[in-house]
């Protein structure tokens, strides 16, 4: 697993990796008793302050997302995925998205086909990256 790390973003790093560990649950990429990779290793491939990973994982602690695993490292809890969570994981990026579009004065059919085209990019870059 590796996550999509942007410094430059006005969202905290903390943020980022905690609304991706969040995605990957809810998207059945990780599931109950997955073991995250560990605060070094993050820190290191990101080159990033390990107290913003431990931070982030803390977090999720918390909320109970993660459980911390003596000699293991932080697992993910056992929980329901819902199609509500992955609803609610979304709904933020597309009001920010429609909030956009809206400003731009676009048409509703120009956004929905400004959105497909993004969907369709991020699919190419996947199968890129999968290769």
């Amino acid at each position: 697993m590796n996550y999509d790390i942007h410094p430059s973003s006005s969202t905290p790093i903390f943020r980022q990796i905690i609304d991706q560990v969040k995605r990957f649950i809810a998207s059945g990429q990780l599931r109950t008793g997955d073991t995250l990779p560990s605060v070094r290793t993050v820190a290191l491939q990101h080159a990033i302050n390990p107290m913003t990973v431990s931070k982030a994982y803390n977090m999720l602690e918390i909320e109970g997302v993660l459980v911390r695993m003596r000699g293991v490292g932080m697992v993910i809890a056992e929980r329901r995925n819902t199609a509500k969570d992955k609803t609610n994981l979304a709904m933020p990026a597309m009001l920010n998205a429609a909030q956009v579009a809206h400003q731009l004065g676009l048409e509703k059919a120009q956004a929905l086909k400004l959105f497909e085209q993004a969907l369709k990019t991020i699919e190419n870059e996947s199968k890129k990256n999968a290769d």
